[in-house]
């Protein structure tokens, strides 16, 4: 059995991210299809032959990418989606049934889980819809393929067959996330075309060490889910895999949030440390998580930059969301980080349940006030399985059924009590204009090149995207 994966073309030559939570139209980054290469190495090591085409990272068209298809002998296809850009992406399936009918077309969308009625008869080409646990549900499926039994039994999927739709059940089991093998890196060309947010810092890669989330903010579709890990020393096998291979320089953890287990933490990070790697990493975080001492440790095992999810200045939109910090906890932590040369990157939503002009103005005034190093300014988007999906349609907060084609970020679908549609995103242009207007954000980030010359170029690519970003794109598809 011969299994092929493909990462789709980038969007109207724009770079798309599809990896779980971050299904996302992104114009400045180009990642490594991590959840692939993951999926490629577990099938690996059960004797399938494995191949993978990563048409986003390549930049290749749709009729590049079908002609290297041509070149493959496969029997199955695995791929993923994303939902604002469903039906250009679902050509590959199109593409691969005109190559060869009786291939098998695998699709993943972290996003439409529980859409499946409305999703796949918009994808006549895909016949398999892997539902959740893609890591456990992806190889019983491959296996009973093989071996040319039914699938109908298999939690986990939705799957066409004479235009008929079968909706599993969810899987209720999962593998252990430490007992994955290293991703299979070498399935790529190099790592040459890949970064985050600015191309900076090469050779890159993302590295998933985490998955999930126990916190239960109710606009976020990682909601409660549980968390598992890779250990330390797992992870630093990667590592060391990646230092070996491709002689690695930066890493970003794509983990939700890096620091729930402190320990673990504390342990990659000493062994960075003693075995100078010499790696500069990132990673998620929250603001309640963070202290003195780990942020010590953590600057001396190679972290140079910490994402947080603020989103808002404004205590009483961030208790209507069940956030779990309060607004001191966002200034203690933006203000630890740059006591210790580590760039904070804060991500904030406009126009959640409470969110009045008021608040935005409350928002604008606490970024003001502690200026991370860089921010940015999503539209609440009511994401399908999100509380807030259900908050807005007991509320009437949209003025049709959800178009999971339109979950942009930049766009507002879902008005509140208090801000229309328009003005949500007229607040976010407003938190952009204040960040990228004010002298003391540069002249703070011009002191931090000066402290730590070797961000010189990050900080000079960085300058250039605001420039484009903000003033040309006007933010859209842009972060």
């Amino acid at each position: 059995m011969k299994i092929l994966f493909v990462n789709p073309p980038r969007f109207d030559n724009i770079p798309v991210t599809r990896e779980e939570r971050c299904e996302l139209i992104d114009r400045y980054s180009i990642l490594e299809p991590a959840s692939l290469l993951q999926m490629a190495s577990i099938l690996r090591d059960k004797g399938y032959e494995v191949f993978l085409i990563d048409a986003n990272g390549q930049n290749l068209s749709y009729a590049e990418l079908e002609a290297k298809m041509r070149q493959i002998p496969y029997d199955i296809l695995i791929f993923r989606f994303c939902a604002t850009c469903f039906d250009w992406d679902m050509k590959t399936a199109e593409i691969s049934k005109k190559i060869n009918k009786k291939s098998t077309t695998i699709g993943r969308c972290f996003t439409l889980t529980n859409f499946e009625k409305e999703m796949m008869p918009e994808a006549p080409d895909m016949d398999i819809y892997i539902r959740n646990e893609f890591e456990f549900v992806t190889p019983l499926v491959v296996a009973a393929l093989a071996e040319g039994k039914s699938i109908s039994n298999i939690e986990g999927i939705a799957y066409q067959n004479n235009n008929e739709l079968h909706i599993n059940e969810l899987a209720k089991r999962s593998l252990d996330f430490d007992s994955f093998p290293i991703p299979a890196y070498d399935l790529l060309p190099d790592l040459k075309n890949y970064f985050i947010n600015t191309p900076g810092g090469k050779p890159f890669a993302l590295i998933v060490s985490s998955s999930g989330c126990p916190y239960k903010c109710k606009f976020c579709n990682l909601s409660g889910k549980p968390w598992r890990m890779k250990s330390p020393d797992r992870v630093i096998e990667e590592l060391r895999y990646l230092k070996t291979n491709f002689n690695i320089k930066t890493v970003t953890f794509f983990d939700e949030c890096f620091t729930i287990d402190r320990n673990r933490v504390i342990k990659i990070c000493e062994t960075i440390y003693k075995e100078k790697m010499n790696i500069r990493w990132y990673c998620n975080s929250r603001v309640n998580l963070v202290d003195e001492e780990l942020v010590q440790i953590m600057k001396r095992g190679g972290c140079r930059g910490i994402a947080f999810g603020i989103e808002s200045g404004s205590q009483k939109v961030l208790d209507n969301a069940n956030k779990g910090i309060t607004v001191k906890q966002s200034e203690k932590a933006i203000k630890l980080l740059r006591k210790y040369g580590i760039k904070s990157y804060c991500s904030f939503v406009m126009g959640l349940p409470g969110e009045t002009e008021e608040t935005v103005k409350e928002t604008i005034k606490f970024l003001k006030d502690v200026l991370p190093t860089g921010a940015q300014f999503n539209c609440a988007v009511p994401q399908p399985n999100t509380e807030l999906l259900n908050i807005a349609i007991k509320n009437g907060w949209m003025t049709e059924e959800l178009n999971w084609r339109e979950l942009f970020e930049f766009k507002s679908i879902m008005r509140n009590d208090s801000m229309t549609t328009e003005q949500i995103e007229q607040a976010r242009m407003s938190a952009y204009r204040s960040l990228y207007t004010n002298p003391r954000w540069y002249i703070q980030n011009v002191g931090h090149v000066i402290r730590n010359p070797e961000d010189f170029m990050l900080a000079s690519r960085h300058a250039i995207k605001i420039l484009n970003n903000f003033y040309i794109k006007k933010m859209k598809y842009s972060h």
